[in-house]
């Protein structure tokens, strides 16, 4: 979703109408993912983990980080992220703002200091979310990794 639909959608749909798809499809997609993390977490540590090495103890860490992250992000940063999202595009309807597509531009509410608040705070959250997801990836990497280092080709 982040690298494929994301970045498509944000760059063919107006602003507003990309919000509208990524308010159904963000709380999904870190339900989503978190239930598949932690289904990836208990089936390692269940049928997998035989004892504690470095390489398990990365496997449990990498597993259960991002299955905290996404749960986190789900549960506590997605729906605050969500209602600053309404709030700003309600704002910005009032102006006739948001029909641009794959930018911002602000116009007169850059010098609305309610609206400025607002933003910085739906950005904050949203940097955070990214960030997060980011990270889960690259813990998803580094399973894969241990995976991959498990084949054996002859």
């Amino acid at each position: 979703m982040t690298f494929v639909s994301g970045l498509s959608l944000y760059f063919s749909l107006p602003r507003h109408i990309f919000g509208q798809c990524q308010q159904i499809l963000f709380p999904r997609y870190f339900a989503f993912n978190a239930v598949l993390s932690l289904t990836m977490l208990v089936t390692y540590a269940k049928y997998f983990l035989s004892g504690w090495t470095t390489a398990s103890g990365i496997q449990v860490g990498s597993l259960a980080l991002a299955a905290g992250i996404e749960v986190v992000v789900r549960l506590y940063l997605v729906p605050p992220m969500l209602k600053l999202m309404h709030e700003k595009y309600k704002i910005e309807d009032a102006i006739g703002s948001g029909q641009e597509v794959g930018s911002l531009v602000q116009g007169d509410l850059i010098d609305c200091p309610h609206y400025q608040r607002v933003h910085k705070g739906f950005r904050r959250i949203h940097m955070t979310i990214a960030i997060g997801n980011m990270t889960v990836m690259l813990a998803t990497c580094l399973q894969l990794y241990f995976l991959a280092s498990k084949i054996h080709l002859s």
